[in-house]
């Protein structure tokens, strides 16, 4: 497929920036009205909590089969099914009449958008060219950046306007938006899909194997009688999971994607580097509060040094990937990121300026490096898979954000004063290490270099 016209390219961007947006806003805008939900549905925190959950866990197993459909049938199909059907299922949210309705249509909401946003990006990777593709997914990344800090904020404005079900109306207007930006450019496919069956029982042997770890993680703590039959099963899980994608002719998870060096560097980095972040981002506010006593509006602006650089320099880093290469943006932003929670492994608690570089530095250390990354982990691949690969990628993420938050918690129960601060710093200093080591390996030319040399 070639590159579309300058005027084509911006409006499959906008479609995929629109569309990109909703799953953060989503997943961060909820926060703030769980007490609320709690309160009018009448049940417990506990309870309310799988409406977060359920969420984060459907976009984490669902990406990967998504961009997998996409890459065999085409985006379009998913692209516009992946934004209607989220309409619907914040339509039905709002309306929810109770609270096993309301989790039902937050993983309609999840499922949804773990449809969409794989085959966006690999839209991005079919319809931009690759000179421009890495300024591109600056873009996206900054828009997820931007959707994800303004979450909690907007929520709580929408809170104290209309209630609750509000925050689900807000979805209403920005996915007409991009229904209608995208039924105009998404382009139709017109190649024939592959002879063979799409692998099904792959795809839900995956389900059932990051579904069953993340519960035998979470409720093992609880109840570690189920550890004794759980973890058997899910070893057994996964060494059918790995034996059928090894075999089979067209598998949801080519396995084998991850022997390709910039492919497993990139896939290692993101995870890695986000266990790092969303750690720093779940322990800040909890030391802040408990230790250094600081207010609640102290605290969410300290959260904001994390998110307005990540804004800021998610662009500046696609960039620099389109000019220098992929892997300068990412070394130097994983290295940023890695010296900015040096200070916090050392000591917690740290004075009020030397908090604030430190959560700048962590902030733009990811910025910088996203859009490398991303673009590393689909260049990686055949157009024709460009889609299952932007899958993996976010399921790693979201793997390193599910792994940072369990550890946090372990890490801080029953530890006294800043001792389990100075543990999860460290663990989240070894992971920022750990991603700049797995940068090394990206591939350091620019890609329309590459590209010019090959065909010479």
């Amino acid at each position: 497929m070639s590159p579309p016209a300058s005027g084509a390219g911006r409006a499959v961007l906008a479609t995929v920036a629109l569309g990109a947006i909703l799953a953060p806003l989503n997943s961060t805008m909820i926060a703030v009205a769980l007490p609320r939900i709690v309160d009018d549905l009448h049940t417990s925190v506990g309870t309310a909590g799988w409406l977060v959950t359920s969420y984060l866990l459907a976009l984490a197993v669902v990406q990967p089969p998504a961009g997998k459909l996409g890459d065999r049938y085409g985006r379009r199909p998913f692209v516009l099914g992946g934004l209607f059907v989220f309409g619907l299922g914040s339509l039905g949210a709002a309306l929810a009449p109770g609270l096993g309705f309301l989790i039902a249509f937050r993983l309609v909401q999840a499922v949804s958008g773990a449809v969409l946003f794989p085959n966006g990006i690999g839209l991005i990777r079919e319809t931009i060219p690759a000179a421009r593709r890495g300024r591109a997914l600056g873009l996206v990344g900054a828009c997820l950046s931007l959707a994800a800090g303004l979450g909690p904020p907007l929520g709580g404005l929408i809170l104290s306007l209309g209630g609750w079900r509000s925050i689900f109306w807000v979805n209403v207007p920005l996915v007409a938006a991009a229904l209608a930006i995208a039924w105009r450019t998404v382009p139709h496919r017109t190649a024939k899909p592959p002879p063979t069956p799409f692998d099904w029982l792959g795809s839900i042997l995956l389900a059932l194997l990051l579904s069953g770890t993340a519960g035998l993680v979470v409720e093992g703590r609880h109840a570690p009688v189920a550890l004794l039959p759980g973890i058997p099963l899910l070893v057994i899980v996964g060494l059918v999971f790995v034996r059928r994608e090894l075999t089979h002719h067209d598998p949801v998870i080519q396995l084998r994607f991850f022997a390709r060096r910039a492919f497993g560097a990139a896939n290692g980095a993101i995870a890695s580097s986000n266990l790092a972040f969303y750690t720093l981002l779940l322990a800040t506010p909890i030391l802040l509060s408990r230790h250094l006593h600081w207010s609640s509006l102290r605290i969410g602006l300290a959260l904001a040094l994390l998110s307005i650089p990540m804004v800021v320099f998610s662009p500046l880093g696609g960039q620099l990937a389109d000019r220098h290469g992929r892997r300068l943006p990412a070394v130097i932003g994983c290295s940023l990121l890695t010296i900015g929670l040096v200070p916090l492994a050392v000591q917690p608690g740290l004075a009020t300026f030397a908090l604030c570089v430190c959560l700048v530095a962590s902030g733009a250390g990811v910025g910088l490096s996203i859009a490398g990354l991303q673009a590393s982990a689909i260049e990686a691949v055949d157009l024709d898979q460009a889609g299952v690969a932007a899958g993996i990628f976010s399921t790693c993420r979201y793997i390193g954000s599910f792994a940072g938050s369990i550890a946090l918690a372990r890490l801080l129960d029953g530890a006294h004063g800043l001792t389990g601060f100075r543990a999860v710093f460290a663990m989240t200093l070894v992971g920022a290490a750990v991603s700049v080591v797995a940068t090394l390996a990206l591939p350091s030319r620019p890609v329309a270099r590459s590209h010019r040399q090959a065909r010479g």
